[in-house]
């Protein structure tokens, strides 16, 4: 990301100027940091990846729980679900209103992490801006028109919401090189290893395929002038390959073939 100066230039003696400056940065090195901390509140807490979620926040600086809710587990502590050592003293509650309320009255910053089900994640955010929260969603297979709806109706509230096809870094980097990468190959294809063939085509491998199709540009003209939709000529070609242990992704593996 790159960052813009501005630079001020002043007419005074250099002397004079040379005072300013050192007392501008003085004040800059003696501003203290932020003592906020944001309250979290995770949704969809007893599945993996929101145990997950639990551990990294109670251990993240600058980041609390607040509230683990599910409709399993009611009344077990987060902590415990998730395997910590030490429980954390919050329940896991079925009432998002509640916890959101308590954070509303505490005029705490705060955010929800959603990781629900595409059927209850609009009205989970519309309760979460209705206290003042923004939300994170990531649920898979979540369909356009409630992405498209949770859009309009975050920009009437003018609250913030981020729906996060992937949280995997290693997924995003893949999908920028893939963009970049597509600007200089006429034919594209998407190649996936999986153990179950029934997770096939990946969200992964349907987001980068959205973006390489949203750039205006045609590949694989090829294919379209013989009527194949498949072919064995591809020049660009994207490889996804995991690895699962005991029923756990391992490893990830993005490999871009020229």
């Amino acid at each position: 990301m790159a960052t813009l100066c501005h630079s001020i230039h002043t007419r005074a003696s250099g002397k004079i100027a040379r005072r300013n400056a050192a007392a501008k940065v003085f004040c800059s090195m003696q501003m203290p940091p932020s003592q906020s901390t944001i309250k979290v509140v995770i949704i969809g807490a007893t599945k993996e990846i929101g145990r997950t979620a639990i551990a990294a926040v109670s251990k993240a600086r600058g980041m609390e729980l607040a509230g683990a809710i599910d409709s399993q587990c009611i009344g077990q502590d987060a902590g415990e679900i998730s395997g910590m050592e030490e429980a954390l003293e919050i329940p896991v509650l079925n009432d998002l209103t509640m916890v959101l309320g308590s954070i509303a009255q505490s005029r705490a910053t705060g955010v929800v992490v959603d990781f629900s089900e595409p059927s209850t994640v609009y009205d989970n955010v519309k309760q979460a801006a209705a206290f003042g929260l923004s939300s994170v969603v990531y649920i898979p297979k979540i369909e356009l028109d409630t992405v498209t709806e949770l859009s309009a109706f975050c920009e009437k509230a003018s609250m913030g919401c981020l729906v996060a096809p992937t949280l995997s870094i290693g997924s995003v980097l893949l999908q920028q090189a893939a963009i970049q990468a597509s600007f200089h190959y006429n034919n594209v294809e998407i190649v996936e290893s999986r153990p179950n063939p029934l997770d096939l085509p990946s969200q992964d491998a349907i987001q980068i395929a959205n973006n390489i199709s949203d750039l205006g540009q045609i590949y694989n003209r090829e294919d379209m002038n013989s009527g194949n939709p498949v072919s064995v000529r591809k020049i660009f070609r994207i490889a996804i390959f995991l690895s699962i242990q005991n029923g756990h992704c391992q490893f990830v593996k993005f490999i871009l073939i020229p």
